[in-house]
């Protein structure tokens, strides 16, 4: 295992500790944009950076900007902004782009990637399965966002099963150690797009489930965030139309699952 992902849990555990009086009792409040604290400067010994998953889609064909980049890059620069307002974890302010073939990703311990079943679905070339399945079995953890209805998750899964081909996709249920990590969260939340409502969010769908791929101990590598849309939580978080009660949930899942990651 390389050093970065060896060191994740320690560093993980401490910040846990740093945070221990946050737990289960603090609600995200992310408002005013024009306040100081939101400009955040670039932090060199930052523990966390956010990075995005850049793909290849079979319309598309990863060229120019594709579904990888919906909400770029407010969405990445905003939840580093809530994890630093929301917990005692140091950030570094630049959002950055990666695909699965780019040894870089061993750098970090988690990625974020959305919008999977979009374009006719991903296209995922050998190395970048090689790459991606090495790179979880080593204790890197991927978060996957932002897709609905039986047809994106068909897309999704027919690519994304060439990675584990062995591994079941199992249902995280409400008392999952990911929802109570640092908030305590009641299982899967449907957070939608702007315009939309938890009522009705996309393609008729009014519920959200969540979905992980399990190494041999049992700790999630792939947690999949299906029927539900942190991306437009994190990246509308200031605009007057979008319910706070949104966002507030975006950041709390998204830093739940941020928390399990550097901790397991």
């Amino acid at each position: 295992m390389r050093p970065n992902l060896q060191n994740k849990l320690a560093s993980g555990l401490l910040i846990l500790l740093l945070t221990a009086p946050a737990l289960a009792q603090v609600y995200p409040q992310i408002s005013g944009n024009q306040d100081p604290i939101y400009d955040l400067g670039y932090d060199e010994a930052g523990e966390f950076n956010f990075v995005r998953v850049q793909f290849d889609t079979y319309y598309g064909r990863g060229f120019g900007y594709g579904p990888w980049s919906i909400d770029f890059p407010d969405a990445d620069m905003n939840f580093l902004r809530g994890v630093s307002r929301l917990t005692n974890i140091r950030v570094m302010s630049d959002p950055i782009v990666l695909r699965f073939d780019d040894d870089a990703i061993f750098d970090y311990p988690f990625l974020y990637m959305l919008e999977v079943g979009q374009g006719g679905g991903l296209i995922l070339s050998l190395e970048e399965i090689e790459n991606l399945r090495e790179y979880l079995l080593r204790g890197g953890f991927l978060l996957i966002d932002d897709f609905w209805g039986q047809q994106q998750y068909n897309n999704f899964l027919a690519a994304f099963s060439q990675v584990f081909p062995d591994r079941e996709i199992i249902e995280l249920k409400p008392d999952h150690e990911v929802f109570h990590v640092y908030y305590d969260i009641d299982g899967p939340q449907l957070i939608p797009a702007l315009y939309r409502s938890d009522e009705y969010g996309e393609q008729g769908i009014d519920y959200a489930s969540n979905h992980a791929i399990l190494d041999d101990a049992g700790r999630v590598m792939v947690l999949i965030n299906w029927n539900s849309d942190m991306g437009d939580g994190w990246e509308h978080t200031y605009h007057p139309a979008y319910p706070t009660r949104y966002a507030n949930s975006a950041y709390r899942l998204g830093i739940n699952y941020l928390m399990y990651s550097m901790t397991h």
